[in-house]
């Protein structure tokens, strides 16, 4: 009755055996019929490009002299344009500017001006910074900051996301946090001298 038993299980553990052989020779051989098949399709659609993307005008914008004229008119020690006309454009002081460029360098290097395959130099924080600042100020399109910053719209909306989320990660502990105690009297003492005493939340009266 043993030897029955013992008989029947190995008859049946080797058909499970089998049964997975089979399974994974089934597995495999579609896995190389469909490996076969993506490398004869990537063959016979390839498209032969190098450099730009496909499709893409290639533009010689000038970016350096840009850049040039964008530091000499707002950001060098003698600038063509006074700080109020700095404050005006940019909807803050030239200091303010300084700090909040420098921050978002420090912490993501996609600001950092560097050079290309050739040599050439990219885009500086300047012309990245400022253009951001366009859109946010004046809430103008990405495309309408190519005309003198010279910056193209995909990278002026990459510049934009990337700006975004440096300042909310290194500003944000000290200015998106609640208010506390302090904060709360300093905001009803400057409501109250504006003339809405117990006035807190209204962006309208702050």
């Amino acid at each position: 009755m043993d030897d029955i038993s013992f008989s029947s299980t190995s008859s049946e553990d080797e058909a499970i055996d089998n049964y997975n052989d089979e399974l994974m020779s089934q597995a495999i051989n579609l896995a190389s019929k469909m490996n076969n098949y993506i490398l004869n399709y990537v063959q016979n659609n390839q498209v032969s490009h190098r450099g730009s993307v496909p499709g893409h005008i290639v533009i010689n914008r000038d970016r350096e002299n840009a850049d040039r004229n964008l530091f000499n008119d707002y950001f060098s020690e003698n600038p063509r344009f006074p700080e109020s006309m700095f404050r005006r454009r940019f909807r803050m002081g030239r200091t303010l500017f300084f700090r909040i460029m420098e921050a978002v360098q420090s912490h993501d290097n996609y600001f950092v001006q560097r050079r290309d395959g050739c040599g050439k130099l990219g885009l500086s924080a300047f012309q990245k910074v400022t253009a951001v600042f366009r859109m946010l100020a004046y809430g103008v399109s990405a495309d309408s900051t190519d005309e003198y910053v010279k910056i193209g719209e995909s990278m002026v909306l990459e510049a934009l996301k990337r700006f975004c989320r440096a300042i909310v990660e290194v500003f944000g502990e000290r200015y998106l946090r609640t208010p506390n105690a302090n904060d709360v009297a300093r905001l009803l003492q400057i409501g109250e001298q504006r003339g809405f005493p117990g006035m807190l939340g209204s962006l309208d009266c702050m």
